[in-house]
């Protein structure tokens, strides 16, 4: 555990802050997706397969359900569902008949791409509204953020 001088208070309150403003953040972006998007948004455990699918084209469904921090059952079921949907395929291993390999469709590429567009920038939008201070602050606290989604997504022990 990192040696540090804050108060349990100050992280208490840090903790608050977060808890509280990251949902109300991504709930923002979600709704101006849900008014902008020509296509019904995918809930958000399909965009989270669809987005490790697009960076690890080829990826089993336990590798995806590890990566995503997800059941493999539920991880299967939604690849079912959009393999239905024609947003996924599943490609056979040629090795291991068992071995499913996940690829997005073209359609399931391009509605991604441009989900990730609106929401990039409704957020570039809002972050030009900033001051010069408060966008430097958020850049320094940006790897800040990275490690603490590792180390949320740690097993607990």
């Amino acid at each position: 555990m990192p040696q540090h001088s804050a108060s349990a208070q100050d992280i208490d309150h840090v903790a608050a802050v977060l808890v509280a403003c990251l949902p109300a953040l991504h709930r923002a972006l979600d709704r101006q997706v849900g008014q902008e998007f020509a296509h019904p948004k995918p809930p958000e455990a399909q965009l989270a397969l669809l987005r490790y699918v697009d960076a690890h084209d080829g990826a089993t469904v336990r590798e995806a359900a590890e990566a995503l921090r997800m059941k493999p059952n539920n991880v299967s079921a939604l690849v079912t569902q959009m393999t239905e949907q024609g947003m996924l395929e599943r490609r056979q291993d040629p090795a291991d008949k068992r071995i499913a390999h996940l690829h997005l469709t073209p359609t399931a590429r391009q509605r991604t791409a441009e989900v990730s567009k609106v929401m990039g920038a409704h957020l570039a939008q809002a972050l030009s509204a900033l001051t010069e201070g408060e966008l430097d602050a958020l850049g320094s606290a940006l790897g800040a953020l990275n490690a603490l989604t590792e180390q949320l997504h740690r097993p607990v022990r």
